[in-house]
């Protein structure tokens, strides 16, 4: 993960211990989204309907409570099926087609923020790979 600050840390330097995701993190951060380390988070293959997908991520913060999530989230081109939690995200670069069931297709792309509620069942097809910064309520 990358952090900037007056002085900047390299991509995937984190800041110490004081680094977004840790205990005590501050409460203000900056993480530069496009070259953020992530962590590999596999699929159900349930989930998978065509492709091979591949999906990584890292939580940057989370409430004491843990009902609060913000992170960056990505994912590489193929369909996939999730039950969302109530989110909402900005996508950074890619593009896909997220299928709401009972409601019309959202596209989106670079610069765009998408809302998510609680329970909508959904199959993303990915057409470049796509990075997101989210936050979730659960």
């Amino acid at each position: 993960m990358s952090t900037d600050s007056p002085d900047r840390h390299g991509p995937g330097s984190p800041s110490g211990p004081d680094s977004p995701g840790s205990p005590g993190a501050p409460g203000a951060f900056v993480v530069h989204i496009p070259d953020a380390d992530l962590e590999p988070e596999p699929l159900d293959p349930g989930q998978i309907v065509a492709g091979s997908p591949e999906v990584s991520g890292k939580v940057v913060w989370e409430s004491a409570d843990g009902r609060r999530i913000r992170g960056i989230w990505q994912i590489t081109p193929g369909v996939v099926t999730d039950t969302e939690a109530d989110e909402m995200f900005v996508v950074i670069s890619g593009s896909a087609t997220i299928e709401v069931e009972g409601r019309p297709a959202l596209t989106v792309g670079p610069g765009d923020l998408a809302v998510l509620r609680e329970g909508d069942r959904t199959t993303w097809t990915v057409h470049e790979t796509l990075r997101k910064a989210y936050e979730i309520t659960l």
